[in-house]
């Protein structure tokens, strides 16, 4: 008996608790318990009641409701002098009964469903947005960056923010980056990013782009989001109809984001029609810095921060100084920016002598380690380029490392990359790396030099970054100081330097006055995590049109079809079929499109350069290019795709698989398919190019109509 009423009363706390509609039909069900009682009760009082009510014309039906509702029906009752003692005494018990329900357990059940109802707002567990949304899952410091980069696009957008931390906390964190107009547009929702359950609630299907996120910090970062995915297109092909236009999720480790450059591991996201956009923290911060150096002031909303080009003013064919960029630390930080710097700094000097390469040097105590970690990373690259290193430590090598390249070693095609790295062993803070640094900063006339604090301790990137050799201030050397949080300090202590200062000096007996700018005018910050993503739609766009150019070439001339034949066609059935046959095209070669939109930007600062412009000024970014422009500008692409195979993990081919050494054309068409396993013989110097090279010219010819077509069709 005792273990039924528990039971009882476990289960009776179960539906209250649940929620408020079982709250109100339990009280529903007591009321008319009560009703039903009452009326039992009135006709044990015999027939006065009912003549009562016939005399007032009321229904006996309704009259024991009018009791339990009613305290005016309920004196009437009781002065009547018709109405026997038993019935009074009667109407008195359902009065009180009444007054229990009524003014006892429905304000209660009501003040509790508005309770919970607010309660049930704040936790996120409230759905609201039916359609047009966007949706983020997951929920760390990058978050207010895809929300800023919504609202650019869309200012009335909705997003609705799926994550399992606490709901008020991030709201919180919400409310000191968005205005109270934008947080009404901001919607947070309690849920799991791997539950089907949660796509139900905030109808997943009839959102228009999803942003998984995850948290940055969880170790299986990576592995969650990635079976977020799979978890997304099993419950979109539930539902037919509307699906979401693309699907962007983040990738902490920048392995498993290289990986994915290559595989097709998400073709069935594509195959819902659906675009699938991978994208890493790092890397995204490496485009922002080479490829479109602006980040947005989180602190400062629509103010835009410039990065300066490692690159000077452009170069042209005829300079004599090499981009060399200096990484403090081997972080993913360091190694991901050097990564995207060798795949987009490519330039036409390089192609007078083959000495002039980008150089991209990492300092680190650990170097001898790290560098051979960096190599087999990336061994189809140092299997043709050889690299240097040097110990600045005062702990001698166990070992004298062999760097030349470690399979083509002493061939006349090894070392043929316009790119090249360097370790250094050693502490940032010694006096050997720091005379190293000051010969650099000192080479003015030999090297356009960058630096790059990318430790992983930020004070540290900031107490070396304030106190570099003076000379790298003293030769506006741009210095990169890695910060986890607000840029505020960094930009303000340049914005405070950047006024000219008079400066003099003695010079032959005479004293003479010059201008510079004061000590930390070229110090900038990078790797803030709440201004993490920057969305670069005009690389994409110019991707999908370089894309569309070589489906429609004609490989027998190796000719792209002619500009007036395209300009007859329709732009909008030009997008259309370059939006078709991007959707068709492997992950590989997305990748290699896009690598080379991202180079168009470095291109056109040599063009100006060789032009005699200003490196931002864009009069004659549409003006077609010469004969010789052409020929340069193709050798650096071909120098460019050349490095971008070797670290997509492409590999140069051994002598017999090259189909340059084949004995027939047969046998040359046949090796050419080996490029579907990753072997490709055009690896190669330009010069060794068979007619191949003149796809190069004709992508170089191109350009101005790339840019022009993109200007009208994209938003910056």
């Amino acid at each position: 008996m005792k273990q039924s009423k528990r039971s009882f009363l476990l289960q009776f706390d179960r539906i209250m608790a649940l929620d408020s509609k079982r709250q109100v039909l339990i009280l529903a069900i007591v009321l008319a318990v009560i009703f039903v009682a009452s009326f039992f009760l009135l006709s044990l009082t015999g027939g006065d009641w009912k003549t009562y009510c016939a005399e007032h014309h009321i229904s006996h039906w309704v009259f024991p409701l009018y009791l339990l509702i009613d305290a005016n029906a309920f004196h009437d009752f009781c002065v009547n002098k018709n109405v026997s003692g038993f019935a009074v005494f009667v109407s008195c018990i359902i009065y009180v009964a009444g007054i229990i329900i009524f003014t006892g357990m429905i304000i209660s059940v009501m003040t509790n469903m508005i309770e919970r109802r607010v309660e049930a707002h704040l936790n996120g567990l409230v759905y609201y947005l039916k359609s047009g949304h966007y949706i983020i899952m997951g929920y760390d410091e990058m978050v207010p960056s895809f929300i800023h980069h919504i609202f650019r696009r869309d200012s009335k957008a909705y997003v609705l923010i799926l994550t399992s931390a606490d709901v008020i906390k991030v709201r919180e964190k919400l409310r000191r980056v968005f205005s109270d107009e934008l947080m009404k547009h901001i919607i947070i929702n309690y849920g799991h990013r791997t539950t089907e359950d949660s796509y139900k609630d905030i109808c997943l299907e009839n959102a228009e782009q999803i942003y998984i996120v995850g948290y940055h910090g969880q170790s299986a970062h990576d592995a969650v989001n990635v079976e977020c995915v799979d978890g997304i297109c099993k419950y979109l092909e539930k539902h037919q109809g509307h699906h979401p236009k693309k699907i962007l999720c983040v990738f902490k480790d920048i392995d498993t984001y290289a990986s994915f450059k290559t595989t097709e591991i998400f073709g069935k996201v594509g195959n819902l029609g659906i675009e699938f956009i991978p994208y890493n923290f790092y890397t995204g911060w490496a485009k922002q810095v080479f490829v479109k150096r602006v980040h947005f002031d989180m602190d400062n909303p629509g103010t835009i921060i410039k990065y300066p080009a490692v690159f000077g003013d452009g170069i042209s064919p005829d300079d004599k100084k090499f981009v060399h960029l200096v990484f403090v630390g081997t972080t993913n930080f360091a190694v991901a920016f050097a990564m995207e710097a060798a795949h987009v700094l490519h330039f036409p000097n390089f192609n007078r002598d083959n000495e002039l390469k980008t150089k991209i040097t990492f300092i680190d105590l650990n170097a001898d380690i790290e560098k051979d970690e960096f190599i087999t990373r990336n061994r189809h690259f140092f299997e043709v380029q050889s690299y240097t290193y040097q110990n600045l430590s005062n702990e001698p090598d166990l070992v004298d490392p062999d760097t030349s390249a470690s399979y083509f070693k002493g061939e006349k095609n090894s070392d043929f990359l316009d790119v090249e790295f360097e370790f250094i062993k050693g502490d940032i803070f010694s006096r050997k790396v720091q005379d190293e640094i000051y010969k650099w900063a000192n080479d003015k006339e030999g090297q356009y030099l960058s630096i790059f604090l990318a430790m992983k301790d930020q004070r540290s990137n900031f107490a070396i970054g304030m106190n570099m050799p003076d000379e790298v201030y003293d030769n506006n050397i741009p210095v990169f100081i890695r910060q986890e949080r607000s840029d505020n300090f960094v930009t303000n202590l340049r914005m405070a330097d950047t006024n000219e200062h008079k400066y003099y000096k003695v010079s032959d007996g005479e004293l003479k006055e010059s201008k510079r700018k004061a000590r930390y005018a070229n110090i900038y910050p990078f790797g803030m995590n709440e201004t993490a993503y920057s969305a670069d739609n005009k690389s994409v766009k110019r991707a999908k049109l370089i894309n569309y150019l070589y489906n429609t070439a004609n490989y027998e001339t190796f000719k792209f079809q002619d500009v007036l034949v395209l300009d007859t066609i329709p732009e909008d059935k030009i997008w259309e079929d370059a939006e078709k046959m991007w959707q068709e095209l492997s992950v590989a070669y997305k990748w290699s499109n896009l690598y080379s939109s991202y180079t168009i930007r470095t291109k056109l600062a040599s063009l100006r350069a060789m032009r005699g412009l200003d490196l931002d000024d864009t009069s004659k970014d549409y003006v077609n290019l010469s004969e010789e422009e052409v020929t340069e500008i193709a050798q650096v692409e071909h120098n460019r795709w050349n490095v971008e195979k070797l670290l997509m993990g492409y590999r140069k081919p051994h002598h017999d698989e090259d189909k340059y050494f084949a004995p027939n054309d047969e046998a040359k068409k046949k090796l050419g398919k080996n490029k579907d396993l990753f072997i490709h013989s055009d690896i190669r110097p330009f010069k060794d190019l068979g007619s191949i090279k003149e796809l190069d010219c004709e992508f170089t010819r191109y350009i101005p109509w790339i840019m022009k077509m993109t200007e009208k069709n994209e938003k910056p």
